[in-house]
């Protein structure tokens, strides 16, 4: 079960992607009503010619903060994250072209 971050849907067979930049934390992931969700990776990709940093937070902590991330490249995070029912997972980073996935399952 993947997580679409981009739009807000939720699908079992859809991957997400979003993009943002800093200062503006954007909202990856809101966590349905009556539901837990267990983040399980993310990865965020830099598609540009130059190096860029990001941060991911969850409910406002920052978990990951300022890391910076090569040109073309991608950084991969394997966690085990609890995250209760409507709470957010939100990004930054400080170009556009830094993009964030995040996989896991919901438990309703």
């Amino acid at each position: 079960f993947f997580f679409q971050a981009e739009d807000g849907i939720r699908d079992t067979s859809v991957t997400g992607v979003q993009t943002c930049a800093l200062p503006i934390c954007t909202t990856l992931y809101t966590v349905p009503s009556a539901t837990t969700a267990i983040i399980t990776n993310i990865v965020v990709t830099n598609t540009a010619a130059s190096a860029a940093t990001f941060t991911v937070k969850i409910n406002s902590i920052d978990i990951l903060s300022g890391v910076s991330i090569a040109a073309n490249t991608s950084a991969f995070f394997d966690l085990k994250q609890v995250v209760p029912a409507t709470q957010v997972v939100a990004g930054s980073a400080s170009a556009t072209t830094v993009n964030f996935h995040i996989s896991g399952v919901e438990i309703a």
